[in-house]
């Protein structure tokens, strides 16, 4: 069959309501959220959200040929996303459920404070196997999937839809990768045995693409409180601020033994973690990943012009390490547009705004864009 569409961007769509905080604002969550309060704000982010529209669209931008699939409903918020994605020319894939809700995101990004989200799964919850155009899908070089555990149908039965469609998507002989998401600790995800789902799921999965948060909470939660102990001990919100190459490498290395053949590990403005399976794993994918095969490398993220907000930076530094793939460049050269498309995201409030073309970011790393510092200096990685 020939390979038409390069790339499949499926999974978890919403929209993102970002309110813009006043530049300058300085204050501890806890003294702008304060009940019975006024807070004073400068107008409203409205963008899509989720895997589909930014890694997707991200990829579009830097020059990818992309499909979108992904489920929202007939009400007012699912016509302002179809309208939005239209802007692109990408609404065609976009599945919509009678009755259905869709999903949103409310992501309150006050200047020096981890974002929270108040988000809504809507229709994403019913998403399915039968919503995917396999058609469309054996066409592509490339199946992308984000956000399971955010969508119901993904992780119920122990994940069988999920595994389903992975399954399904390796014998049309197309390339698979996969994002994952935050998880609330009471929510009914984080009752699925993720270890167990994650086993079966990897032998599908060729590029494994998930936060060092996320990762560590599905696979070793035990670890994870040890992490958030140690961020709090420190003073800092965000773990990666902590964490080392000891604390991410028997999590990548548990997955490459279940099967994935490359694991992209987002540890934040630290940068980004790579762990690549032997020859005989990697062959599936062709003879160009044989270069690929048993490596571990470290990326450093680059300081970026400003900081707006770091809304969809890990799935648009997905996007760059994607595209980066789909253009046969070697490991360390999709790092690094990886790293460089991350850096541009954080400039603008959503995900989008920021982004240039894959030639500008290359032209900026050629000039010697800078590097951040962070305790990853010293892992032993080439960086």
């Amino acid at each position: 069959m020939v390979k038409t569409n390069k790339v499949v961007a499926a999974g978890h769509i919403c929209l993102d309501l970002t309110p813009v905080f006043p530049q300058g604002t300085r204050r501890g969550i806890g003294d702008i959220f304060v009940p019975g309060s006024l807070v004073g704000m400068e107008g409203m982010e409205i963008h899509t959200g989720g895997s589909v529209a930014n890694t997707g669209l991200a990829l579009r931008m830097l020059g990818a040929n992309v499909t979108l699939i992904g489920k929202v409903g007939d009400d007012a918020l699912g016509g302002l996303v179809l309208e939005l994605l239209r802007k692109y020319s990408a609404q065609e894939g976009i599945v919509v459920e009678k009755g259905g809700r869709t999903s949103y995101s409310v992501v309150l990004a006050p200047p020096g404070v981890d974002r929270i989200f108040l988000h809504d799964p809507g229709a994403n919850h019913t998403f399915s196997y039968e919503d995917l155009d396999f058609d469309a899908v054996g066409r592509a070089q490339l199946f992308h999937f984000g956000y399971p555990p955010a969508m119901r149908r993904m992780y119920l039965s122990q994940g069988a839809e999920l595994l389903k469609i992975f399954r399904k998507v390796r014998s049309l002989g197309v390339m698979t990768s996969l994002d994952m998401v935050a998880v609330d600790e009471t929510s009914e995800a984080a009752q699925t045995d993720w270890p167990e789902l994650l086993r079966e799921l990897m032998p599908s999965v060729d590029f494994f693409l998930p936060s060092a948060e996320e990762l560590c909470f599905l696979l070793d939660r035990s670890r994870h409180a040890q992490w958030v102990a140690r961020a709090k001990q420190q003073g800092v919100q965000d773990v990666t601020e902590v964490i080392t190459r000891a604390d991410i490498e028997p999590l990548a290395q548990t997955l490459i033994d279940w099967g994935a053949k490359a694991v992209l590990i987002k540890c934040g403005a630290p940068g980004l973690y790579l762990r690549t399976g032997s020859g005989d794993t990697l062959s599936r994918l062709g003879e160009r990943f044989v270069s690929w095969a048993d490596l571990e490398l470290f990326e450093p993220s680059y300081v970026p012009d400003r900081f707006a907000a770091a809304t969809g930076a890990g799935d648009v530094a997905i996007a760059g390490f994607l595209k980066g793939v789909l253009d046969g460049l070697q490991a360390r050269e999709c790092l690094q547009i990886a790293a460089a498309a991350g850096a541009q995201c954080v400039t603008a409030y959503d995900a989008l705004g920021g982004l240039l073309p894959a030639e500008r970011l290359y032209d900026k790393i050629r000039a010697g864009w800078k590097k951040s510092s962070s305790q990853w200096d010293d892992c032993g990685l080439e960086g």
